[in-house]
C-alpha cells in the first residue's frame, strides 16, 4: 500500500524543487522530507529524483509517479471535502486532552456548560499527566501549558490563550500558627518527580530539610490543606481555595502560556470550532486568576 502522506511530500518536492523549500511549505523539517520521499522510493522500487546542483530534478520514473499523484490528490481534496461537509453537524465525538489540575480545578464547569448547550455532543476529557498525540487521533483539541511555542510539533494549529502563574502555598490556619511561634516543623510538600526547585527556597517561612513526598496533584493539594507545609501550586488553584494562603515573602513564576491545540482537518470540524471558540473566551475571563491577579489582600 502507497502511503498518501508519501506522495503528498513527493509532490511538495516535485513542484517546489527543492527538498528546503518543500519543507518550507509543509511546515515540516528537512529531515522529514528527505525521509517520506525515501520511504515512496523504497516502496516503488524506483529513483523519483536526480539531485542537482540547481535542486531536484524528476527521473522518468518520477515523471509517471507525478501524473498518477496529481490525480491521487484530486481524488483526496474531493474525498476531504464531501466527508468534512458531513461533519458539520454539531454532533458526534469530542476528545479534549489537559492536565487534570485543569479539568479539576478550572475548567469542568465550562465543560459541563458547553455540554448543556450541544447535547448532541459525546464529548471526553482526557485528564492526563501524558500526551496526547494530536497527529494519531488520540484527541481532537489539548490544551495545554507552553513554555515555549518553538517546542510544539509545526503541523499543530495553536490558538494562544493567557500566561498561567504559579506560588508557593499552605495552609491558613498552619500560617497562622507559625506566627504565632508554633514549633512544628514545616515542610515541602512536593510530587515526587519534580523535587523542590530552587526559587522555591526563598521567603520568610523556613521549611525542614526533609520533604513530604506525593504522586499527583490532588494529593499535593490535600497534603497542604491538612497543615504538613508548604508547596508550589498555579494560582488559579491556590488563589481560588479558602484552606490555602500564600506564603509571606514569596514571588510567582511563570509556568507558561496555555494554548488551544488542534491539528489539521480535525479543527475546521464544527464541533472543534465551536468548542475552541467557546473555551477561547472563557480562559480569557480567567487571566487575572491564572496570573495570580485576582487574590484580595488579607
Amino acid at each position: 500500500m502507497i502511503d498518501w502522506d508519501d506522495v503528498r511530500y513527493f509532490l511538495a518536492v516535485a513542484r517546489a524543487g527543492s527538498v528546503r523549500a518543500a519543507a518550507e511549505r509543509l511546515g515540516v523539517n528537512h529531515s522529514t522530507v528527505l525521509r517520506r520521499v525515501a520511504q515512496l522510493e523504497g516502496r516503488l522500487g524506483a529513483h523519483m529524483f536526480e539531485k542537482l546542483p540547481s535542486g531536484y530534478r524528476l527521473t522518468a520514473a518520477g515523471e509517471e509517479v507525478l501524473e498518477l499523484a496529481d490525480q491521487m490528490e484530486v481524488s483526496s481534496h474531493q474525498l476531504e471535502t464531501r466527508v468534512l461537509g458531513r461533519d458539520q453537524s454539531v454532533r458526534g465525538l469530542l476528545r479534549v486532552t489537559l492536565a487534570p489540575p485543569l479539568a479539576t480545578h478550572l475548567l469542568m464547569p465550562d465543560f459541563s456548560d458547553f455540554a448543556r448547550l450541544y447535547p448532541d455532543i459525546e464529548m471526553e476529557i482526557l485528564s492526563s499527566g501524558e500526551l496526547a498525540n494530536l497527529t494519531n487521533r488520540e484527541a481532537d483539541v489539548a490544551i495545554r501549558v507552553v513554555y515555549d511555542r518553538r517546542t510544539l510539533p509545526l503541523n499543530l494549529h495553536g490558538l494562544k490563550g493567557p500566561d498561567v502563574f504559579g506560588g508557593i502555598y499552605m495552609a491558613r490556619d498552619r500560617l497562622a500558627a507559625w506566627r504565632a511561634g508554633a514549633p512544628d516543623p514545616i515542610r515541602w510538600i512536593v510530587i515526587s518527580i519534580h523535587g523542590i526547585p530552587d526559587w522555591a527556597r526563598s521567603g520568610e517561612v523556613r521549611a525542614a530539610e526533609v520533604p513530604f513526598r506525593v504522586t499527583d496533584a490532588e494529593a499535593q493539594v490535600a497534603a497542604a490543606r491538612q497543615g504538613l507545609g508548604m508547596t508550589t501550586l498555579p494560582c488559579f488553584v491556590g488563589d481560588a481555595d479558602p484552606l490555602l494562603a500564600r506564603v509571606p515573602g514569596t514571588d510567582l513564576h511563570m509556568y507558561g502560556t496555555l494554548w488551544l491545540l488542534t491539528q489539521g482537518d480535525t479543527r475546521k470540524t464544527k464541533r472543534v470550532r465551536l468548542f475552541t471558540e467557546f473555551v477561547s473566551r472563557r480562559l480569557a475571563a480567567y487571566a487575572p486568576l491564572l496570573a495570580g491577579l485576582s487574590l484580595s489582600p488579607d
